[in-house]
């Protein structure tokens, strides 16, 4: 993906996509070129007919078959699993009658969440997210095109995300096929929003061990995992914030596309994101505070190191000044002939640095 597919490359991947990017240079707009990644060697096609009283599922639909899907009885819901084939998505764009521009933006992966109305249907962007086996955090386009009388998906790479919306479908469950397509939409876009918690969910675990690890020690591993953590919040609320106002769009339409009494369920994701969000802002303050306690660690630390230096150096000053003083060749020294000089002036030593000790024991500096 461009803009951030995988958080842990970021940097690279983001120059990835300017160069993929670039084969779009001086082309007209509307042109259909895929950019993004490949997930999978083929594109997946479902398609779902459903109705109160009717439900048929099809798998593996060929091209030639999607100019009879808009004309048949019921709704439709059509899914498609991977985004390279333009061709494929051509003819789906033609068969549901989509705009040449709305094909565009979904073969360009790496759009930032937004609604267009464009009267005969409502095309919508939205960002999953899921974290991988290493913890790094993964991001991919899922594009939703809701029209009269059908819905269309559009995600890079198969995945499980659906599969509750497929089963409610199977089973009848709820209202989903009594209502019309912007009910699905709406479960669809459910789905995307709670797969976000589970998101958080493992950033908390994570963020709490960290906080428990850096109470015990602090080392430069736990200054990169805070950075880390910092930068996957940033990465993950920059599509938080234009979603927000894509789901407050949706819950305040006029269309004629989205029934009146089916606003409000836009409204309840709508308070799952508001809540989402306040849930980023709450990591990134406990972030924030780590940083601090780990800045505070080391600066302690450092302390510590200083003043145990600063205590010896003070120590060795008058016994230095006492060996200076008898290292000195002067012949007519008195001391010099004593029989007992050499064990007196280490027994004074030895005295000054019990008593600079002692004192330092007092002042509650050691």
């Amino acid at each position: 993906m461009s803009c951030g597919k995988v958080f842990g490359g970021r940097e690279e991947t983001m120059q990835s996509a300017l160069k993929k990017r670039s084969k779009k240079t001086g082309m007209s707009p509307g042109s259909l070129i895929h950019i993004g990644d490949t997930y999978v060697e083929k594109p997946k096609v479902s398609i779902i007919r459903y109705g109160e009283d009717h439900f048929e599922e099809k798998e593996e639909i060929a091209a030639a078959d999607f100019a009879g899907l808009h004309d048949g009885p019921g709704k439709v819901w059509m899914n498609i699993d991977g985004l390279q084939d333009v061709t494929l998505l051509e003819n789906a764009g033609n068969a549901f009658g989509l705009h040449p521009l709305i094909l565009e933006d979904i073969l360009n992966t790496d759009q930032r969440p937004k609604i267009e109305d464009l009267a005969e249907y409502i095309y919508i962007v939205l960002r999953n997210f899921h974290n991988h086996e290493n913890g790094t955090l993964y991001s991919e386009q899922v594009s939703i095109v809701l029209g009269k009388d059908f819905v269309l998906s559009f995600q890079e790479k198969e995945s499980t995300l659906f599969a509750p919306v497929r089963e409610r479908l199977r089973v009848g469950k709820g209202k989903i096929r009594k209502a019309g397509p912007d009910f699905l939409v709406h479960a669809l876009v459910d789905c995307v929003v709670d797969n976000y918690f589970i998101v958080l969910e493992d950033m908390g675990e994570r963020i709490e061990r960290l906080e428990n690890d850096l109470l015990k020690q602090t080392t430069p591993s736990e200054l990169r995992s805070i950075h880390s953590l910092k930068r996957e919040l940033i990465f993950f609320r920059k599509s938080l914030w234009p979603l927000r106002e894509t789901l407050s769009s949706l819950q305040r339409s006029d269309s004629a596309l989205i029934d009146e009494p089916n606003a409000i369920y836009f409204k309840d994701v709508f308070d799952h994101i508001i809540a989402i969000i306040d849930t980023v802002d709450t990591f990134r303050d406990m972030l924030s505070g780590m940083l601090d306690i780990y800045l505070s660690s080391v600066s302690i630390k450092l302390n510590e190191v200083m003043k145990v230096l600063t205590i010896i150096a003070t120590i060795f000053m008058p016994l230095t000044f006492l060996a200076g003083v008898y290292g000195m060749n002067f012949k007519y020294m008195p001391e010099l002939e004593w029989p007992w000089g050499y064990f007196g002036i280490l027994a004074l030593m030895l005295t000054v640095a019990v008593v600079m000790l002692i004192f330092f024991r007092r002042k509650k500096w050691i």
